[in-house]
């Protein structure tokens, strides 16, 4: 899954790829694509503009952010940040 690339950071847009099936098919795709291991942010890719049509063009389906999210969230796959007042 990716949602359109509509987040603002370091001067581009940027996209999340994430998998509603498993963390292993999501780095999988993500290597495929050659996506850095840096880029992972706890449950998600983040994917600049560029990549987006390489994402879709490889199978991934463009979804909307919430969408992605409920996904996550019924898969038990999404990681919630951590806060910064947590001990």
């Amino acid at each position: 899954m990716v949602d359109d690339p509509t987040w603002p950071a370091h001067g581009r847009l940027w996209s999340h790829l994430a998998s509603d099936t498993s963390y292993e098919e999501l780095h999988a795709f993500a290597e495929r694509l050659g996506l850095p291991p840096r880029a992972f942010d706890g449950d998600h890719y983040d994917l600049v503009q560029d990549r987006y049509a390489d994402a879709v063009a490889a199978g991934a389906v463009p979804s909307s952010s919430r969408a992605i999210v409920a996904a996550l969230h019924a898969a038990g796959l999404r990681r919630r940040k951590r806060s910064r007042l947590a001990p």
